[in-house]
């Protein structure tokens, strides 16, 4: 007989409000304009801790809210490293896991997991970031 193993999922979300320009698209999205972007990271693990909890939800989003807070109120354009790469949403997605991945490893370890990050810069659509373990 196969043993289950547990998984516990949580998510948090956050905002943050920046603009853009999209390099190279022929549309309205080439002109400088803004979002309130909205954030939600997702991360998984096997074990709780000593009070029963997989992560302390006010943590993840302090950590979460900690890399937005480096986007926040500012042109994309002008961070890396979007000087170079299209300030996109699927390329914001990468940033905030990329950055949250190492914060959420330096305080945990292995024992949680980033499993996700989903951006989305209106309310009609969403871009999820993963990468396969």
């Amino acid at each position: 007989m196969r043993t289950r193993q547990r998984q516990y999922t949580v998510r948090v979300h956050t905002a943050f409000a920046a603009a853009h320009v999209l390099r190279g698209y022929v549309g309205g999205c080439e002109r400088l304009h803004g979002h309130t972007w909205k954030v939600e990271a997702e991360v998984a693990a096997q074990e709780l801790d000593g009070i029963g909890m997989a992560v302390d939800t006010r943590e993840l989003r302090a950590a979460l809210e900690r890399v937005t807070l480096e986007l926040d109120h500012r042109l994309l354009n002008e961070i890396p490293p979007f000087t170079e790469v299209n300030p996109t949403a699927e390329n914001v997605a990468a940033y905030v896991y990329g950055r949250l991945g190492h914060l959420l490893q330096a305080g945990h370890g292995a024992r949680l997991r980033l499993r996700s990050v989903t951006v989305r810069e209106d309310d009609h659509s969403a871009v999820t970031y993963a990468e396969e373990a």
